[in-house]
């Protein structure tokens, strides 16, 4: 709080430098000089043209819908990403892209949901960031320690009170949308048997069609996973088709041999239920793909300019 108002009186102290150097002031009464008695030419002195502080260029990497991203707030979220990278690189080791694509990724993704917050009548307005704002000091252990905190994360306290605010809209359109998935929905418990050799994979379906038990056959081919899928709604699974199969399924049947770029899979259902409760894993699944598919309809109808060289 103390940071907001220093920064008002620093706006205020500038908008009266600005307005000072603009003033006209009154003209001094210049005294009649004496007429000479010969002409001398007239001596013209140059009279400096009062200069104005420019007000300091906001320098931003990407505008989304005519609303800048800083290049402050790219910048630290830059740091702090190849702070983490460095610090875990096996956690990054496939990832494709160069940090600073994921990074204005992540910053435009910000934007859109900040954005739509807004519209639908959530602001993070003043005191709801200074209670933030505090809440984060606290649990940082003082403002000694918070300090450092920015400091070490590419940040002023300008730039991050300009940030948090986003950052607070975005989580809180975020809730929206993962609030939108329901408790509960239809679901399969499946046991699966993957092959790598399509010959093991005919030879199990055969002893299945035989008569053979789910269980022998899985025991005899995966003794050690026992090929249990617990309960599991549409678009969790890697493999679509894989899903597709299971739900046409009846509790009791098996599939025949399926073909994915990882194997040859065989399914067993063992219970459909049309409205079993979401485990925290699956619905958190559900949650992030709720948003990412909410992204990038989004992203497909906003007007979004990428200013970086």
């Amino acid at each position: 709080m103390h940071a907001r108002r220093e920064l008002k009186l620093l706006f205020l102290i500038l908008i009266g430098l600005i307005l000072a150097g603009c003033s006209l002031k009154p003209k001094e009464s210049i005294p009649t000089p004496e007429v000479p008695t010969t002409t001398a030419s007239p001596t013209v002195t140059d009279t400096p043209t009062p200069s104005l502080t420019p007000t300091p260029q906001i320098e931003v990497v990407a505008t989304v819908n005519g609303e800048g991203i800083r290049q402050s707030g790219f910048e630290a979220s830059l740091m702090q990403l190849e702070q983490a990278m460095s610090e875990h690189p096996d956690l990054f080791a496939n990832e494709p892209r160069p940090p600073e694509e994921t990074v204005l990724d992540n910053l435009i993704d910000r934007a859109l949901l900040a954005n739509a917050a807004r519209a639908a009548g959530f602001t993070a307005d003043e005191q709801m960031v200074s209670e933030r704002l505090a809440q984060l000091v606290d649990q940082a252990g003082g403002e000694e320690t918070f300090n450092q905190w920015l400091g070490q994360n590419g940040y002023t306290m300008e730039t991050f009170l300009f940030e948090l605010p986003l950052e607070m809209e975005a989580a809180w359109e975020r809730d929206q949308i993962s609030d939108s998935v329901p408790e509960s929905m239809e679901q399969v418990r499946a046991r699966q048997i993957l092959f790598y050799d399509p010959f093991q994979a005919s030879r199990a379906y055969d002893q299945l069609q035989a008569g053979i038990s789910i269980d022998s056959v899985v025991e005899n081919n995966d003794p050690n996973d026992l090929g249990y899928l617990d309960w599991f709604p549409r678009g969790v699974l890697l493999f679509p088709e894989l899903e597709e199969v299971a739900f046409s399924l009846s509790p009791g049947q098996h599939s025949q041999v399926i073909e994915t770029e990882i194997g040859y899979h065989i399914l067993y259902v063992i219970d459909k239920d049309p409205a079993h409760p979401l485990s925290p894993q699956i619905r958190l699944i559900l949650e992030e793909q709720a948003v990412a598919d909410w992204l990038a309809q989004q992203r497909s109808q906003a007007s979004i300019e990428v200013l970086l060289p």
